[in-house]
């Protein structure tokens, strides 16, 4: 029986235990003594490594494909066999071993292969791309892999660069139909934009290498549509997280976050991303795929320029709409983001909005509680021991010439003279009028005995600066006592 069908047969009923064992020890003896003497034909070798793939997919009874000898064998029939066909049938195995045993990573590495690996990522080819990037990136982790090295002596940071260009060609160039519905496309993007984030990540002192990225990140950002029910889905997610260790503070990269054609490009994406995720996540997904888009929104917003930084406070922060009830309690991006910077399952996302809105209030505690109302922002500035000013607790109106972080929309909107309620963010006109019964004088003084403490234990803290109404009333004369006749009637 030749090899191919040898193969063919035991392919078609997939052996487990020792069985499975037997014949991993078998292929990978054949795939070895191939590499000292030639001796198979490729749709042989091909084979082999078909086979060794889907036994590989899972590590018991596959020792052999684990050990050192076994990763040797792999990687020299995938970066060194003429064949694509075979150099990619062993990729995949490679990648697929160093995925399910974290050891075998600190093998690849010692077998050196970096340099001969990231030429193997100049080629134009999806595939390459694909499997070559996600080795690279596994070894990422675990291993004792020079990454200065990789960027330094092999260029990795501009071939992922020109990878990245590649894939933003499709956006500004007409292309086939059939290439736009190739999924590698996307699967090759992802892994590229995986192994960026590592690299920039663990290797922070190369980061400008992978300026020349950040105009075809942007590209693909911006135009590729974002999905309702999963709009972090990759490559959006990946889209997001390799632009948070870039450089963007560079003069160069600022101008292309801001094009002066279109300065609002970057924020309006990343708002619409950030409206449609808080609709289509729940708490347990926020977490996890909120947090980097909250964290890059800040930082975007942090480097614009006044005209973008007045156009993101329009869009985040409660409009003149929104007073019409308390805040938090619309249907608006702005309610819904209040909503969730009170949400005690989802901490991170609760902190990054919460810190978000008090930088759109410039971070002053006084916008910070007229923007949102002290309901909203009391818990955040004592939590990072922000004093509020005295002052922040008076009603206030929109026409009374608040400073320019406390709202974009002050020129943009139609004021109200109305006042409005420190604590909940309402316009007082609009707020419900409860009848409730009279007090008793004996009620009034429990309460009063009640605020009296509420405001000394206040002060206390050092996190407001406040008098007590009960002392300030007391001192200027309008506390009155009452007699032991007016206290019985």
């Amino acid at each position: 029986m030749s090899i191919s069908s040898a193969r063919t047969s035991s392919s078609s009923t997939e052996l487990t235990g020792a069985a499975k064992l037997e014949d991993v020890t078998k292929l990978m003896d054949k795939l070895a003594s191939d590499l000292q003497h030639i001796n198979l034909l490729p749709h042989q070798r091909d084979a082999l490594l078909q086979q060794v793939k889907v036994y590989g997919r899972s590590p018991a009874n596959s020792d052999p494909i684990f050990t050192k000898e076994g990763i040797e064998t792999l990687t020299r029939h995938a970066f060194n066999s003429p064949s694509l066909t075979t150099s990619r049938n062993a990729l995949r195995c490679l990648a697929n071993a160093l995925l399910l045993k974290e050891n075998t990573r600190q093998i690849f590495v010692d077998l050196g292969y970096e340099q001969k690996a990231c030429n193997k990522l100049k080629n134009d080819s999806r595939d390459d791309e694909f499997l070559v990037s996600r080795i690279i990136f596994l070894t990422t982790y675990g291993t004792k892999i020079d990454i200065q090295k990789l960027i330094d002596q092999y260029h990795l940071a501009d071939i992922i660069c020109v990878n990245i260009s590649r894939h933003a060609r499709q956006f500004v160039t007409k292309q086939k139909k059939v290439r736009e519905l190739d999924p590698m496309e996307d699967m090759a993007l992802i892994e590229t934009l995986k192994l960026m984030f590592n690299l920039t990540h663990f290797c922070p002192q190369r980061v400008p290498a992978f300026s020349s990225a950040l105009p075809h990140l942007i590209i693909i950002i911006t135009k590729r549509a974002i999905s309702s029910s999963k709009p972090l889905d990759p490559p959006i997610g990946p889209l997001v997280n390799s632009l948070l260790n870039i450089d963007l503070e560079n003069k160069d990269n600022k101008a292309t976050l801001f094009p002066k054609a279109a300065p609002y490009i970057l924020v309006d994406r990343l708002i619409e991303i950030l409206d449609k995720s808080i609709r289509a996540y729940q708490d347990e997904e926020l977490e996890s795929n909120v947090s980097p888009l909250l964290a890059l929104l800040r930082k975007v917003y942090e480097i614009a320029p006044t005209e973008v930084q007045l156009h993101t406070q329009q869009a985040l922060l409660p409009s003149e709409e929104d007073r019409k009830q308390i805040l938090g309690r619309g249907t608006t991006l702005p309610s819904r983001l209040l909503k969730l910077s009170s949400n005690p399952t989802t901490p991170q996302v609760r902190e990054s909005i919460s810190s978000l809105l008090f930088e759109l209030s410039g971070k002053d505690a006084k916008n910070f509680v007229q923007n949102v109302g002290y309901g909203f922002a009391s818990g955040f500035l004592f939590q990072h021991n922000v004093p509020v000013p005295e002052n922040a607790l008076e009603a206030w109106s929109t026409s009374d010439g608040a400073s320019s972080h406390t709202r974009a929309s002050q020129d943009s909107r139609q004021e109200s003279a109305g006042k409005i309620n420190p604590v909940t963010g309402q316009f007082l006109e609009n707020e419900e009028t409860v009848e409730m019964p009279e007090m008793t004088e004996e009620e009034k003084e429990r309460e009063a005995e009640k605020l009296f403490v509420l405001f000394e234990r206040l002060k206390k803290t050092g996190v407001m600066n406040v008098k007590n109404p009960v002392e300030t009333a007391y001192n200027e004369g309008r506390f009155l006592e009452l007699d032991d006749d007016a206290e019985s009637e």
